[in-house]
């Protein structure tokens, strides 16, 4: 029987599952078990990579956090439980710790209490209020009625490791959904406790924009949480008492927060007044000053003068800011005055706004979006976002706004439509009636969002805040793969809907035939039957500029007259402005760096050779063979980070230096059978809703407003078609 059972649960909320059970299985420990109560494909599928390590228990999709706590605990065989929700963390040895801790624990203990740090999506290891109280209670064990105050602990499950038997005897009142009861009961219910005054846990709090709203029935369930535990505490004064006192400390912070229509409000004040009274200790006295107040008129159920006592609070406090406030905002209201009349008028239902690339053109999945919304809404007129420099470069006839010019701030102001694939400036206001779609332009390998806090190269000049803002105006975000929509749900974490229909830029990809790739190849100067490979790596964050990687001269000369590079500098690095200006064009080294689309550039490809770049994941589609190159793989991981390994999970051939790029280019490796079936697995995986249909869809479904499930299904990978190679199509 192992001394400790660790009883991971939960769905695989934003991958911290991935982070949890990697950390679990850096510091194993013989004495302990790892069962992960999975809950729906991504959990299961994550934590059966770390079996027979751990042991997998699926639970289908929408399983709650009660039921699968039971169902892992169902399957423990540990003397000792310790349940960790899968979204949070254990510092490394934490297992180890826990079970040389409880291993001393004489058998008439029931709960050992652990100390943990915060983090959110903005800090990390922040310490807790609970040491000092931990450290006070030292590592006796004691009747909870003797050491009363530990009720004040934070309510996580994840800081209480039960003893089995003492679990199995009360599980069905610890069984439930409410956390902080579960928490709270546990003490209640045990008839020892012991203290180690150690971080153990970490509770990772997820932004709450990213989560369902809270339902009024949540709000009234505050107090009922603390009635049913206060029924725990018949002939407990003690513990009484400071049950009492978060009950009404806690009612209190929640009316404060907001966030609760007025009817809603008025029933928690009422509920919350009620328990007050009803509850209040016998010669309870309440704390001085304005707390003091603030009770006494919860437990008058004053709740007319309770919100006048708040609005005199907040008017002095604000005073001093508003006067402040007040200069900036004279000069923001000349500035946007013409913004500000135009979002008083009605928002236009036949106009809809694209931009993409931080206004560089009509470009990726916004444009092929814009297409098919020709094609099946012509009633809706489409306006493009271009700077001045890129007005010239429009399609003729695109109608086009500068930024800062004053129709386009009308457009903005009045469009129900707004579509980009990076986000709009941060003044762009959210009208409720108006729908705003973010195309995103790629797979992401490279952490994204939020989790670049923890990458300063990456990081260095991004505003989370003012990201979270632009985030929180999403109504709808456009996903190629399921990999794609979860990472997305990580790195922006907000309430926009995900449609899992495939990215629009890559329909091209399955609806292309010869003629389209004869004339671009013809328009690129690639004779028929020769090999054209499209060399396309992405920036670094730790490098100010381009710094080349390959010799691409002596390349093209190893690969021979038959053979065309098409080289695509990043557009970070401002296109032909790169070191490829020095090359020759010889015809057999092209610079395509101000190629655009870059869709035509791969349709003309026979092959792919990049590192680290999202054109991996759209010619994928293609099926054509690809090539990494990833000669510093390792510094670009550390600086930049990833989501996954590309190098055991590479799109084909992998090589580290140049030698090793030729000579997979110059014999069969490029194509061969292993380099098929490695490229099969990553299009099943990063190709999963692309089949030529996405902007169709998402058209359907944001401009018509069609149901999800009157769109056109997503073809099974097995039966996609995708473009002619440039062989068949020159045949």
């Amino acid at each position: 029987m192992a001394e400790l059972s660790v009883v991971v649960h939960g769905p695989n909320v934003q991958d911290h599952l991935t982070e949890l059970l990697d950390s679990l299985a850096a510091h194993p420990l013989p004495d302990a078990e790892v069962i992960v109560a999975a809950v729906g494909d991504w959990a299961r599928e994550t934590a059966e990579r770390h079996a027979p390590e751990v042991q997998v228990v699926p639970l289908p999709d929408g399983t709650g956090d009660a039921a699968a706590r039971a169902a892992g605990a169902a399957r423990a065989s540990g003397r000792w439980l310790h349940f960790v929700h899968a979204k949070d963390g254990l510092p490394a040895g934490t297992p180890r710790t826990v079970a040389e801790r409880v291993a001393e624990l004489p058998g008439e203990v029931d709960v050992l209490l652990l100390d943990h740090v915060r983090s959110t999506w903005h800090t990390s290891g922040l310490p807790s209020p609970d040491g000092p109280l931990l450290a006070r209670a030292g590592r006796a064990d004691v009747p909870l009625d003797d050491c009363s105050p530990l009720l004040r602990l934070t309510p996580l499950l994840g800081t209480r490791v039960l003893r089995a038997d003492f679990w199995r005897a009360h599980e069905h009142r610890l069984t439930t959904d409410d956390e902080p009861y579960a928490a709270l009961a546990a003490l209640l219910l045990a008839d020892r406790v012991a203290c180690l005054p150690h971080v153990a846990y970490e509770d990772r709090r997820l932004r709450p924009a990213s989560l369902p709203p809270v339902t009024p029935e949540q709000r009234y369930g505050l107090v009922e949480r603390y009635e049913s535990l206060l029924d725990l505490t018949r002939d407990r004064r003690a513990a009484h008492t400071v049950l009492y006192d978060l009950m009404v400390r806690d009612c209190l912070r929640t009316f404060a927060r907001g966030g609760m229509e007025e009817e809603v409000a008025r029933e928690f004040f009422r509920r919350a007044s009620l328990a007050a009274l009803r509850r209040r200790p016998e010669g309870h006295r309440r704390p001085a000053g304005l707390e003091g107040v603030r009770r006494s008129l919860l437990e008058e159920g004053a709740y007319a003068k309770y919100r006048a006592f708040q609005a005199v609070n907040r008017t002095r406090r604000s005073a001093k800011a508003v006067v402040r406030a007040r200069k900036r905002l004279v000069g923001a209201k000349l500035r946007d005055h013409q913004y500000r009349r135009a979002l008083g008028r009605p928002v236009n239902p036949h106009l809809a706004v694209f931009a993409a690339y931080w206004n560089r053109g009509v470009a990726c999945n916004p444009a092929a979006i814009a297409a098919k919304l020709a094609e099946l809404a012509p009633q809706i007129h489409a306006v493009w976002v271009v700077t001045e420099e890129n007005a010239a470069l429009l399609p003729p006839g695109t109608d086009h706004v500068v930024p800062g010019s004053r129709r386009y701030w009308e457009v903005l102001a009045s469009a129900k439509y707004l579509v980009n694939n990076v986000n709009f400036a941060n003044a762009v206001v959210k009208r409720p009636d108006a729908i705003h779609v973010q195309t995103h332009h790629g797979t992401p390998l490279k952490r994204m969002g939020l989790d670049q806090m923890a990458y300063p190269a990456a990081a260095q000049g991004l505003d989370f805040k003012a990201l979270l803002e632009r985030i929180d105006k999403w109504d709808f975000s456009v996903s190629a793969n399921s990999h794609t929509t979860r990472m997305w749900e990580r790195a922006y974490p907000s309430r926009y809907v995900s449609l899992d229909h495939g990215y629009p830029r890559n329909d091209v990809y399955y609806t292309a035939g010869a003629d389209d790739i004869r004339a671009v190849r013809d328009r690129l100067g690639i004779a028929p039957g020769r090999r054209a490979v499209l060399y396309a790596p992405t920036h670094r964050d730790y490098e100010a500029g381009w710094t080349p990687r390959l010799d691409l001269a002596t390349l093209a000369d190893r690969l021979g007259e038959d053979t065309v590079l098409l080289v695509r500098g990043h557009y970070f690095y401002g296109g032909a402005a790169s070191p490829l200006t020095n090359l020759r064009r010889t015809g057999r080294i092209i610079d395509v760096s101000s190629y655009d689309p870059v869709e035509e550039l791969c349709l003309a490809a026979d092959a792919l050779v990049t590192d680290y770049s999202s054109i991996m994941f759209d010619y994928a589609n293609l099926d054509r063979p690809i090539v990494i190159h990833a000669d510093d793989w390792e510094t670009y991981r550390t600086t930049r980070g990833v989501y996954f390994d590309l190098m055991a999970e590479a799109p084909g051939p992998v090589a580290r230096t140049q030698q090793e790029l030729t000579e997979i280019l110059t014999t069969d490796a490029w194509r061969d059978e292993s380099a098929a079936k490695t490229r099969a697995v990553f299009r099943r995986r990063f190709c999963e809703y692309d089949d030529g249909r996405a902007a169709e869809r998402v058209v359907r479904r944001v401009f018509l407003g069609q149901d999800e499930r009157d769109l056109p299904p997503v073809l099974p990978i097995e039966e996609r078609t995708p473009a002619p190679t440039p062989q068949e199509a020159t045949a």
